[in-house]
This record gives structure tokens, sequence and C-alpha cells, in this order.
């Protein structure tokens, strides 16, 4: 074992379990668990709201996946992740404060708990807990996959041993500190992510001889390498302008972006979070994906893609340095998979179980099962990602197309049209699930249908049915429980 690079990754986790700790005493002076656990009191201001967005987004998708196929395919990868710039910007401007005051007056803690009150419909809530939970075990398969590949890379270790360690340093402080670990060591990665990514593309230029030297060697193995369409051609102006569709205006309905924007304390905090997460999002992800191709000449024939980084770095930087920067990938991919943990816990929890099996259970009741089923959902997520995938990012994406497939319309529309209802949720749900599993499949067999990505055709089909079922079974207009004025003066009173 390197100690010169693991000795920084080790000091992080200790702090990061020590913030666990000091989240878990200020939750037990709180008077309400669930929205303590899973929600951190609604008290983020606006770096720590702008940080964990940037953190829960910015996952081994992006640190380890997203190099991984920039490094297989090209610049063309570049462009086409920096679709995603907007998203935090896009979350919190058709979220916002509408959300917040809404998630409020109903006492929400969870999205679902938004759908259980807009719609009042057993059935919405059990098929948003069962998308969920389906999807997101995709989501945080990828994340423990990524962690595990980090680790392998810096220790040696055996992929299942080095998987082992990732959950348990992550279900340890997940389980014991809740939302409010989660967020504010979000933050702590978020800065990390910043300062690593930038040190790292610096190093990676400079071992490959400067720009010049670098795309002309792109240019001497592959052409395609430097052109905005791919090593082989299959980047099109059309799919490339469908991605954003998955990665920037879908990107609403994730629950675990979405459940951030009824968590901040004031308007001045949102508007806070608009700016610096956009900057934060847009500067990470160009360093870490030109990383990946420029990673190419230095190390030429990594056999596994998504270990691109972790192998440049230690190629390229003193040991101490490389593991100071190697703690931005594991920041990401720590911070994501609490989140889901949390969110995906918070579906089995608040949303089934006390809604429909225990409603009257008690403070400590609740509090046992909440850590007893985040720790369960670890060790089953352990088990999914023992066998990984040849490029983690598309098991991700997967993911986020089935969750907006989902959640869009009933999150969007249900927000902002008065004649929405349980039917045209369901209809729109059920459609956009299925439409986007049967497309997927078809797509990873045939290629893109359409030329556009899978989330596309879902995503309008899914609004049609929900338009059509809205008005055609029971078309009345749902009283929201803020007046139009109302709303306008807690706005401004925020």
């Amino acid at each position: 074992m390197n100690w010169d690079v693991l000795l920084p990754l080790l000091i992080f986790l200790v702090v990061i379990f020590f913030i666990g700790v000091w989240s878990n005493r200020k939750m037990a002076k709180s008077t309400s668990f669930l929205s303590d656990y899973f929600l951190g009191g609604r008290e983020l201001g606006g770096l720590v709201l702008a940080m964990t967005m940037v953190a829960t987004y910015g996952s081994a998708s992006s640190f380890l996946g997203g190099p991984g196929a920039a490094y297989s395919i090209g610049l063309g990868w570049v462009l086409l992740a920096m679709t995603q710039v907007a998203t935090g910007y896009f979350v919190l401007l058709v979220l916002g404060k509408k959300f917040a005051i809404v998630a409020r007056r109903y006492k929400a803690i969870t999205l679902i708990d938004f759908l259980k009150h807009r719609y009042k419909s057993t059935s919405v809530v059990i098929l948003s807990a069962l998308s969920i939970i389906i999807f997101l075990f995709a989501a945080m398969a990828a994340q423990w996959i990524g962690g595990a590949y980090l680790i392998q890379s810096l220790t040696g270790l055996t992929y299942t041993s080095a998987l082992f360690v990732f959950a348990i340093a992550v279900l340890i402080y997940v389980i014991i500190g809740g939302f409010r670990a989660v967020a504010f060591t979000d933050t702590l990665q978020g800065i990390v992510m910043f300062g690593g990514t930038l040190l790292l593309l610096i190093g990676v230029i400079i071992a490959g001889g400067g720009l010049g030297t670098i795309f002309n060697d792109l240019m001497m193995e592959n052409p395609n390498l430097v052109t905005p369409y791919g090593h082989d051609g299959s980047l099109t102006a059309l799919y490339v302008s469908s991605f954003w569709i998955l990665v920037g205006v879908g990107v609403v309905a994730l629950p675990q972006v979405a459940v951030r924007a009824m968590s901040y304390r004031d308007s001045k905090s949102m508007h806070k979070a608009l700016l610096i997460g956009t900057v934060v999002v847009g500067f990470i992800m160009l360093n870490m994906h030109l990383i990946g191709v420029f990673a190419r000449p230095v190390l030429p024939g990594i056999e596994v893609a998504d270990q691109v980084i972790p192998l440049i770095a230690l190629e390229v930087l003193p040991g101490w340095l490389a593991g100071l920067v190697l703690a931005a990938p594991l920041a990401a991919m720590m911070s994501t998979v609490d989140s889901l943990l949390l969110l995906v816990s918070s579906s089995v929890v608040k949303d089934v179980y006390l809604n429909y099996v225990k409603p009257k259970a008690s403070y400590n009741h609740v509090k046992k099962v909440s850590m007893g089923v985040t720790a369960v959902l670890g060790i089953i997520v352990f088990l999914l990602a023992i066998n990984p995938p040849e490029l983690l990012i598309f098991l991700n994406l997967f993911a986020f197309g089935g969750l907006e497939a989902a959640f869009i319309w009933p999150v969007i529309l249900g927000l902002y049209w008065k004649y929405g209802n349980k039917y045209g949720a369901l209809a729109s749900m059920i459609t956009g699930i299925v439409s986007y599993i049967a497309i997927f499949q078809y797509n990873s067999a045939h290629g893109e249908l359409f030329g556009v990505h899978a989330v596309v055709i879902p995503v309008i089909l899914s609004l049609v049915a929900f338009v059509t079922f809205s008005l055609l079974i029971k078309r009345e207009a749902y009283e929201f429980p803020v007046s139009a004025k109302a709303h306008e003066q807690l706005v401004q009173n925020n």
C-alpha cells in the first residue's frame, strides 16, 4: 500500500465520521426526528444548498464513469457532458420557491409526501415508492462500484474487499448522522472536488507535454477523438441535443435532487445557491471530462476505462497530492450514495411503513426503523455491486432516465396545473416507466430509436397521458394550499 496516497484519504474519512457524530448529537435534541433525519430540519443556507446539490449530482458517473467514457469516446463526450452545466439552476428555477412553500404547507419531508398530498392517492404513493426503490438501487450500485474501483486502484485489494471497505465507510456516518451529516459533508466534498479536479487537469496537461502535443497525439490515433461525433461517429447532433432532456430538463424530477429544493432556509439562500451551484457544476464537469480525454495519450490502453482517474492521478502527481486529489471522486461517490440511501430509506419508512403499516409509531421506534432500513438497504446494494458492468456510467444514466420518465410531469404539472389529478399522475407514471424500459431495451439491442436518447419518447408519451387522463376521467380544479396572493406574500416575506 502507498501510504503517501492513503493518508490524506484516511484523514478525510475521519473528518467525515466526526461530522456524522456531531450531526447525531444535534439530531438528538430535535423534536422531529423524521424532518431532521431526512431533511436536516430545513436549515440549509446558500453555500450548503449549492454544494449538497453539486456533490449529490456529481457522482461516480461524473468522476469515474464520465471520464471513463471520455477516455473511450473522445471530446464528443465532453460536449455531451457539458449539457449538465445549468442543471442546478434549472432545478431551483422550476421548483424553487413554490415547491418549498407548498412542501412546508403539506409538511412534506419527501417527494412522495408531496405527491401523496397533491393527488390523495394510495396508488400514486405505492407506485412512486416502488419506482424510487427499483431505479435508485441501480444508481446506488453504480456509486458503490465506483468507490470499490477507486479503493482497489489505491490499495491493491481485491474488488470485493475494496467494495466492503467503501460500504462500511458510507454506512457508518449515514446511519448515525442522517441528512444534516450528508449536507455538511457535501459542502466539504464539493470544495475538495472543486480544487482536486483543477490540480489533476493541470498535472495531466503537463504530463502530456502541453495541449498542442496532446491534441496531436489524439489526432494521430483517431481524428474522430477531437470531433463532436465521438471515436466512431455515433454521437450525432440529434442524440447530443436529446441528451439534455436526461441531464438537464429531466433532472427536476430526480427525487434525490428535488428534495434539496424543499430543504433550504429562505429565498436568499436559494438565490445564492443558484449562482454557486451553476458555476461549480460547470467547472467540475469540464475539468473531469477533459482529464478523461487528455489521459489517453499519457496512459494508453487502460483496460477498465472507469479506473482512468485514479490511475492518471497516481501517474502524474506526487503521492501525497494524488491522495488529496483522489479525495474528490471518493467525495462524489460517498455524497451521492449517502443521499440515495436516505432517499430510498425515507421511501420505505416514511412513505410506506408510517403511512400504511404503523402510522402511530413512537419516536424511538421510527428512529430504530429508519436506521435499520438504511443499513439493510446498504447491504442489498453491496450484494448487487459485486458483479460490475463494463462502463458504470450507463447504469447510472439508466436509473436517471427511469426516475425522470416516472416523475417529471406529476411533479411539475402537480405544482403548476390545477387540473392535474391522480388519474393523470398514475397514467403518466405507468406510461413513462413501461415505455422507458421497453425503449431502453430496444436501444441496447438495435441502437437509438429515431436517433434520440431513450428518455425522450417516454417523457413525451407520459405528458400526453397525464393531460389526457386528467381531463377525460375527472376534470376538476385543484385548490392549492397557498393561494396566488398568499403565495406572493410568502415569497416576499421569505
